[in-house]
C-alpha cells in the first residue's frame, strides 16, 4: 500500500484539515501570548483571562457527546462547516468585551464551535475517509497542525502590538470566514468514502467485540492527565518562561521553538509506518514529560536548561499530542471511533478546562515551581495508566505491533 501522502484524494483532505486546524488552534491562543494586555484592557486579573481556557474547555466537553449523533448521520464535514460558522461570531463578540461577561460569552460560543471544528472533529473526518489508514493520516496531519504556536504566537504578537488585539480578533474572525470555510464546502468530500483498500496499520486492526468499561476510563484517565499537562502548559509556557527569568521576546522565541520540536517527534512517529501503536507511543514518550519537568525545575533560570527543557517536553509532548488521538484506534473499530471519539471527548475536554487556571493561580501565587511540580505528578500518574492499559490491548493488535 502507498502512503497516506501518495493518495491524492487523501492528501487533499489532509491539506485542507492541516490548513484550517493550524488556523483553529492557532487563533485560539490569544490569552497566552497577549493575555497581560486583555487584562489591562478589560480590567481583569491575569487568572481571570485565563479562565477563558476553563469556559472554552468546559463548552467543548459538554457539546462532544452530543455531536455523536450528528457526527456519525451527518458526516464530518457538515459538522465542521457549521461549527465554523459558529466560530466567527465568537471572535467578533471576543473583539467588542468589555469586561467579564461579554468575555467570557465569547469563549463559550468558541467552545461550541470548537467541539465541532478542532481536533476531534478532524480525526473522525479522517477515520471515514481513510478508514484502516486513519492511524497513519492522524499522524500526518499532526505533522503539520502542531507547528500553530510555533506560526500564531509570533503572528498573535506582532498584529496586536500593531492594530491591538480586539482588531486581532476581528483579523482572526476573517481568516475563518474566508479560508477555513470555503476549503470545507469546496474540498472536503461531500460523500463517505468506505471502499478505500485495506492497510496494514499497527493501530488499525480492532477487536470485534467492544472493549470494556475499565478499558474505557483507562483510556480516559490517560488521555486527561497527559491533556491536562499538555493544554495548561502550552496556555502558561510564556508565563513560566518569564518567571524563570527569560524576557519576553527571549520566551516568545523559546516557545515558538516548542511547535517544531513537537513536530520533529511526530515525525519519527509517522515515519514508523506503523511499526508500533498508540499505547507503546504513549509509554515511551509519557516518559520524557518528568525528566523534563525536574529539568526546569533545577534550571535556576539557565538558558541552557531552558533549552533542554524545550527540547525534552517539546519531543514527549509532541508524541503525546498523536497517542491521545490514535490510543482509541487500538481498541475501537471504524464504526465505533466517532462514537468512542466523542464520548472521550467530555472527560478529556473538562480536564483540560481546568488545567490553565490552575496552573497560572500556582505559578501567580507560588511560583513556577508549583506548576512544574503538579504537572509532574501527573505525568507520572498517566505513565503507570498507560502502562496497565497496555495489559488490556486486543491480541490482533498487540500481534500486529
Amino acid at each position: 500500500m502507498p502512503p497516506v501522502i501518495a493518495d491524492p484524494s487523501l492528501l487533499r483532505v489532509l491539506i485542507v484539515l492541516a490548513v484550517t486546524q493550524l488556523i483553529a488552534w492557532g487563533t485560539l491562543s490569544l490569552p497566552a501570548v497577549i493575555g497581560r494586555a486583555m487584562a489591562a484592557d478589560l480590567e481583569m486579573d491575569l487568572t481571570a483571562i485565563f479562565a477563558s481556557t476553563t469556559v472554552l474547555y468546559m463548552s467543548m466537553g459538554l457539546c462532544s457527546p452530543l455531536l455523536a449523533r450528528p457526527f456519525v448521520k451527518q458526516g464530518g464535514r457538515r459538522v465542521m462547516i457549521a461549527g465554523t460558522v459558529l466560530a466567527a461570531p465568537g471572535y467578533a463578540l471576543l473583539s467588542a468585551a468589555q469586561g467579564p461577561l461579554t468575555y467570557y460569552a465569547a469563549w463559550l460560543l468558541l467552545g461550541i464551535a470548537g467541539s465541532a471544528t478542532l481536533s476531534t472533529a478532524s480525526y473522525i473526518v479522517l477515520n471515514e475517509i481513510a478508514g484502516l489508514r486513519a492511524r497513519s493520516a492522524i499522524g500526518a496531519l499532526m505533522l503539520v497542525t502542531g507547528l500553530s504556536s510555533s506560526i500564531f504566537w509570533p503572528v498573535t504578537s506582532a498584529l496586536s502590538a500593531h492594530i491591538g488585539w480586539r482588531s486581532t480578533c476581528l483579523v482572526y474572525a476573517g481568516l475563518l470566514l474566508l479560508i477555513s470555510l470555503p476549503l470545507f464546502v469546496f474540498l472536503l468530500p461531500r460523500r463517505v468514502r468506505d471502499h478505500l483498500p485495506p492497510a496494514s496499520d499497527a493501530a488499525a486492526p480492532a477487536p470485534a467485540s467492544p472493549p470494556s468499561r475499565g478499558t474505557f476510563y483507562l483510556l480516559v484517565g490517560a488521555s486527561g492527565l497527559n491533556a491536562f499537562v499538555a493544554f495548561g502548559m502550552g496556555a502558561v509556557l510564556i508565563e513560566l518562561l518569564k518567571a524563570e527569568g527569560l524576557s519576553a521576546a527571549e520566551a516568545v522565541g523559546f516557545g515558538s521553538m516548542l511547535g517544531v520540536i513537537q513536530i520533529s517527534a511526530r515525525a519519527i512517529d509517522f515515519l514508523g509506518g506503523g511499526r508500533w501503536d498508540g499505547i507503546t507511543t504513549a509509554i515511551v514518550a509519557g516518559l520524557a514529560l518528568p525528566v523534563a519537568m525536574l529539568l526546569l525545575m533545577l534550571s535556576d533560570g539557565s538558558h541552557a536548561a531552558i533549552g533542554g527543557f524545550i527540547l525534552i517536553y517539546g519531543l514527549g509532548s509532541g508524541a503525546l499530542a498523536v497517542a491521545r488521538a490514535t490510543m482509541p484506534l487500538v481498541f475501537y473499530d471504524k464504526a465505533a471511533f466517532a462514537k468512542a471519539s466523542a464520548q472521550i471527548g467530555l472527560p478529556l475536554n473538562l480536564l483540560s478546562a481546568v488545567s490553565a487556571p490552575i496552573l497560572v493561580e500556582l505559578l501567580t501565587r507560588y511560583g513556577s515551581n508549583a506548576p512544574l511540580a503538579l504537572s509532574l505528578a501527573c505525568s507520572c500518574a498517566a505513565v503507570v495508566i498507560l502502562l496497565l492499559l497496555r495489559q488490556r490491548r486486543p491480541m490482533r493488535a498487540t500481534v500486529s505491533s
